[in-house]
Formats: structure tokens, C-alpha cells, sequence
């Protein structure tokens, strides 16, 4: 059986499959479940093909025994990636892309997270990429570890025993056995179902609500009362005026201009020496 069309030989599940077996299954989907480097291992087709090899005898092992181990390394998987975005925090954020890293799944996964809360840790299980980065964004939000665990632990429980028991149940189909790389294929197709969907949906509703400019008016920079200046001259003209403030003191003892010069203010003469009048002066 060979799956080359579903890329290189070493994402082929039926090549990992017969080299590594179920140990290196179970690794690849811990690394995919919450290891930055594992997005693009191929977890899907991968269980797929496991339950349709267990189910022909052509890997032997328990049905149920490998389920329950699926399960348990999805599980721990998101435990990890969960634990590795609480301690990193939101510099994951600002971190520059590299080959293994883009800022491009990490938004795609923050968005998915903040539209779905806490259940997108079972929807995104159903997505490729949007898995591997989702428990990160949990821990980085800061999600409750009692609700991240439970919904965590349903997440890997329908994941990992569901896409398996589905490859069980094809695998007993005379067609899917003589045409495995098709179905493989197709399951890998409908696993990127969701990511299209949303995809258009997004779409759709931008082009119905085209984002709105808002022009708010621009406020006018408070002018001081008067010009800022540095000149030492210049500045005694921010001092306020003050009103003129009158002595009393001084008003009461100010007499009239003259008063006391060419008769200003004094009694007539007579009124003064009235003793000269009948003298006869």
C-alpha cells in the first residue's frame, strides 16, 4: 500500500506506520497535539490508516489498546502545549517567524480560540494546524487548568477514538481496502473542510459589512492664555493686571493740591483775627 500522493515518503502513514509502529504513532501525536514543530504532521490520516491496518492484521496490536494510547498522547500533547503557552505568554506574539514558526497559524488559532471559547478545544482537535496552536493560545490566555482538562480530555477522547474507529470500520469495506491512498485523501480533505468554510465565511461577511472609517474631528491643542516664551522680558506679560487697591490711611491724611499754599483750604480773614476789625485796621 503506498500513499505517496499524499506527500513526501516520510509524512506517508503507512511508511511511518510500518517503520516506526505504534510507539513512533503515539509520538507523532504528541508532537502534533501541542508542539509548535509538530503542525504539519499528519495526524489525521495517520489514526486513520492505523485503525484500517489494525482491523486487516496488518499491524499488530489491540484495537482498544491503541485507542486508549492515542487518546492518552492527545490528551498529554495539549497538556504540554498548554503548559508551554502559560510560561511564554504573550511574547509568543512577537515572535519572529521561521521555518517551523509563522505568526500566520498562531493568529489563525487565536481567532479560532477567542470566536469558540473554551469548546474550540474540541472543534479545533478536527482541524489540522489550528490544533497544535490552539492549546498554546489557551495557556497564554490564561484559561482555567480545571476547564482547559475537561475539555481537553473530551477533545483527545473524540478525536483520537473516533478517527480511528472510523479507518476500523472502513478498513472491513472490500472498496476501501483496494483504493486506501484514495481514501486517505479524501479524509485529509475533509479535515480542511472547517479551515475553507471558515475561510468563506469570513469572506462573505467582509464584503457585507465593509469596515467604516470613523473620522472623529480633531481637537484643537488648548491654547494658553498667553504665548509660551523663554525671554525672561517677554514673560512679565503673562503677569494679570491687577486692580488699583487704595490706602485708606493715606487718603484720610491727603489734603487737597494747595491747601496749605496761597490760601487753599484756610477760614477768611476776619474769621481768623476778628480783634484787628475793631481796632480799626
Amino acid at each position: 500500500m503506498t500513499t505517496l500522493a499524499l506527500g513526501p515518503s516520510w509524512l506517508d502513514p503507512d511508511y511511518l506506520l510500518d517503520t516506526f509502529g505504534i510507539w513512533g504513532l503515539l509520538l507523532i501525536v504528541f508532537a502534533e497535539s501541542g508542539l509548535l514543530i509538530g503542525f504539519f504532521l499528519p495526524g489525521d490520516s495517520l489514526l486513520f490508516t492505523a485503525g484500517l491496518l489494525i482491523t486487516s492484521d496488518q499491524l499488530d496490536f489491540p484495537l482498544w489498546g491503541a485507542i486508549a494510547l492515542i487518546c492518552a498522547a492527545a490528551i498529554l500533547g495539549d497538556q504540554a502545549g498548554y503548559m508551554f503557552g502559560k510560561k511564554v505568554g504573550p511574547s509568543l506574539f512577537r515572535r519572529p517567524d521561521s521555518r517551523l514558526f509563522k505568526q500566520e497559524n498562531v493568529t489563525k488559532a487565536h481567532e479560532f480560540f477567542e470566536k469558540h471559547g473554551p469548546k474550540s478545544l474540541i472543534l479545533a482537535r478536527f482541524v489540522p494546524i489550528v490544533r497544535t496552536f490552539t492549546p498554546i493560545i489557551a495557556g497564554v490566555s490564561g484559561m482555567k487548568y480545571r476547564s482547559f482538562l475537561i475539555f481537553n480530555i473530551i477533545g483527545g477522547v473524540l478525536w483520537g477514538a473516533g478517527v480511528t474507529l472510523l479507518g476500523s470500520w472502513l478498513g472491513n469495506i472490500e472498496f476501501v481496502k483496494r483504493n486506501v491512498e484514495a481514501m486517505l485523501i479524501l479524509i485529509v480533505l475533509l479535515s480542511v473542510v472547517p479551515i475553507v468554510i471558515e475561510f468563506l465565511r469570513a469572506r462573505s461577511q467582509a464584503k457585507k459589512n465593509p469596515p467604516q472609517q470613523q473620522t472623529q474631528p480633531q481637537q484643537q491643542p488648548q491654547q494658553p492664555p498667553y504665548p509660551v516664551m523663554d525671554d525672561a522680558t517677554t514673560q512679565l506679560r503673562r503677569i494679570e493686571p491687577q486692580p488699583p487697591q487704595q490706602n485708606d490711611y493715606y487718603a484720610q491724611q491727603q489734603q487737597p493740591y494747595g491747601g496749605d499754599y496761597y490760601g487753599g483750604g484756610q477760614q477768611p480773614y476776619q474769621q481768623q483775627y476778628p480783634h484787628n476789625q475793631n481796632q480799626g485796621y
